[in-house]
């Protein structure tokens, strides 16, 4: 008994007819015939009536079709099976981030992902995160990690790392430095120092601005928060970050009150990931777990 032998008698089965079923497979019809009739002679039954103008299954034939079938499917699950670890070993991943990113897990997910595997390539690109998720949408990107305000990217699965609010962040001496809170109102009144559009970060503070019926002003923009901060020690107005991100400079830090909407730091990929990327993700869970990580990213 051959698996060959075995399709073409399905072919037959589901065609009712030797002739359509040898163009579905693709040889003669006395080839699908022949074939057939070797089965039934190493399994001691017909399994096909010819008698009629349309072959029909025998008892014998009603019997094995479903075997048959059950067999030709565990073949093709032991191939997809070979092809996932295939894909796995061979071929190339596209990975994004918010610009001046440094967030230690996820490089340490990529170095445990290449370290495992070594044949698939490892692009790694910076973006702001209007960008990054786009490129994911249309393709280009496997998986990006991205700042978004409120909820993760629509129309992709995701992992949030972090949900945080905002802080301002002014040098000593500054009229807001000794403060623990403060509120938009009284910001209003300085400089707003703060990343580009695009950033979760920036969507989270216009957005807020917006609901309290102010119009969201930055005095100087910078696409890495290093320069916000810079900007702010240099009194040049009040840098507005993330709760984390305030966390890795020595300015005072003062969380800002009434804003709903939460900054998320996510990952974020297509809902129909390939095995090399399922991978990669597994990594990337056990990277990311608990507790939350130190981020400094837009």
């Amino acid at each position: 008994m051959e698996l060959r032998q075995l399709e073409y008698f399905v072919a037959v089965a589901e065609e009712g007819n030797f002739t359509r079923a040898a163009e579905r497979v693709h040889i003669s019809q006395s080839g699908v015939s022949a074939q057939i009739q070797q089965l039934e002679r190493d399994l001691g039954a017909a399994l096909i009536d010819r008698s009629g103008r349309t072959a029909t299954l025998t008892a014998a034939g009603s019997a094995a079709l479903g075997h048959a079938r059950a067999v030709l499917c565990a073949v093709e699950d032991v191939r997809h099976a070979v092809d996932d670890v295939n894909d796995i070993v061979r071929g190339r991943l596209v990975v994004g981030m918010v610009t001046a990113c440094t967030v230690t897990p996820l490089f340490d997910a990529l170095a445990a992902f290449h370290a495992a595997h070594p044949g698939v390539g490892l692009t790694l690109e910076e973006d702001n995160s209007d960008r990054l998720v786009q490129r994911v949408r249309d393709g280009e990107m496997d998986l990006a990690l991205v700042g978004v305000a409120g909820e993760p990217p629509a129309g992709l699965d995701s992992l949030v790392i972090i949900s945080e609010g905002l802080r301002a962040l002014v040098p000593p001496g500054h009229p807001l430095a000794t403060r623990r809170t403060t509120t938009l109102a009284a910001l209003a009144k300085y400089p707003i120092l703060c990343l580009p559009e695009g950033t979760g970060v920036r969507t989270v503070y216009d957005r807020a601005c917006i609901d309290q019926g102010r119009t969201p002003i930055v005095a100087l923009q910078a696409s890495a928060p290093d320069a916000v901060v810079d900007l702010a020690r240099r009194d040049m107005g009040v840098a507005v970050l993330s709760d984390t991100m305030a966390a890795h400079y020595d300015l005072a830090t003062i969380a800002i009150r009434g804003i709903e909407t939460p900054a998320l730091l996510a990952l974020a990929w297509s809902r129909s990931p390939s095995p090399a990327l399922r991978e990669l993700l597994n990594h990337c869970h056990t990277a990311f777990t608990p507790p939350l990580i130190s981020s400094h990213s837009a």
